[in-house]
């Protein structure tokens, strides 16, 4: 479990994080979402002892990092697949890790079969590609068979096979107890990937929760309908006082009912529906609309979108 209490980071001038608390639990896979320059880097550096906090604190299975004697064996980490050296081979890289930790040897071998880099142990880590140096790196983080494992954009440079991997590995992770905590801005990806979320903006918590419910928060509940009277049905949806607007696929996308209420309203009108679906909001227009006043840097499109997305201003 990773407990941050109060944690604070300025630099200079710039509060980089601003008394942030927040836990992550055992046993499932959690995000850290944010927009650019919310301060997820810095948060998981002061996580691991890469960089000390202004104030509060942050513990590993209770203990701050620094009071871990071997940390590879509580905690693994992926936060720059270009940290190694590169004229060192993968297996050299991962053996010096071993031993630092007083890691059996055996492991090097263990891990490198389960990231699927055996054929290519003996190469140099610096000819490797993008998708090669991140299953590294997850390799690196594995190596002590950690409780908790921290990844920072861990499918950066993987194919949509890698991609798939690292999310069933992840899950496989939880379910055996460990705590999985990891940052993308893939935010489809993170949909399926973590079950729980926290969210920061401009070094501030915004929200902790399950990813279900943070996309509820957001969404606004609608149904798509279709039916072969669709005049009819529309002239009923308004006299209800429903929102109704075309759905490409063709249909309508009505809110302000629930599905039983536009059943109930079609068939007190005689009207033949082939389909009366829910639909829920993606992630993706969750976090735009949540964290709308949190991003640091718009461009003309994305004002544009979070207008859009978020006509309230949030």
């Amino acid at each position: 479990m990773i407990e941050a209490a109060g944690l604070t980071k300025r630099y200079g001038k710039t509060l980089a994080v601003n008394n942030l608390s927040f836990s992550v639990e055992a046993g499932r896979v959690t995000g850290f979402l944010g927009p650019n320059g919310a301060g997820k880097s810095t948060t998981m550096r002061m996580i691991l002892g890469l960089d000390n906090p202004t104030s509060g604190h942050v513990t590993i299975a209770g203990k701050r990092y620094h009071e871990l004697k071997h940390p590879l064996r509580t905690v693994g980490a992926l936060l720059d697949a270009k940290w190694v050296h590169p004229n060192r081979s993968a297996r050299a890289h991962l053996a010096w890790m071993a031993k630092s930790n007083k890691l059996p040897a055996r492991r090097v071998d263990e891990v490198l079969e389960t990231v699927g880099l055996t054929s290519v142990a003996g190469k140099r880590a610096g000819g490797f590609s993008l998708g090669m140096s991140q299953r590294l790196g997850i390799a690196g983080a594995l190596l002590g068979d950690p409780e908790v494992l921290l990844f920072d954009e861990p499918v950066n440079g993987l194919d949509p096979e890698g991609i798939l991997w690292i999310r069933k590995f992840m899950h496989r992770l939880a379910d055996e107890g460990r705590t999985v905590f990891v940052s993308s801005h893939l935010l489809s990806e993170m949909a399926l990937t973590a079950s729980q979320l926290v969210v920061i903006g401009k070094g501030q918590l915004i929200s902790q929760s399950s990813t279900k419910d943070f996309v509820a928060r957001a969404a606004e509940n609608t149904v798509k309908v279709r039916s072969p009277q669709l005049d009819q049905l529309a002239g009923a949806l308004r006299s209800a006082s429903a929102g109704i607007t075309p759905d490409p696929e063709g249909g309508l996308v009505v809110s302000g009912l629930d599905s039983e209420k536009i059943g109930e309203l079609a068939a007190n009108n005689g009207i033949v529906l082939h389909e009366l679906s829910p639909q829920t909001g993606s992630l993706e227009q969750a976090f735009m609309q949540i964290t709308g006043d949190a991003v640091e840097y718009h461009t003309g499109l994305e004002a544009e979108a979070t207008q859009v997305l978020a006509p309230t201003g949030r």
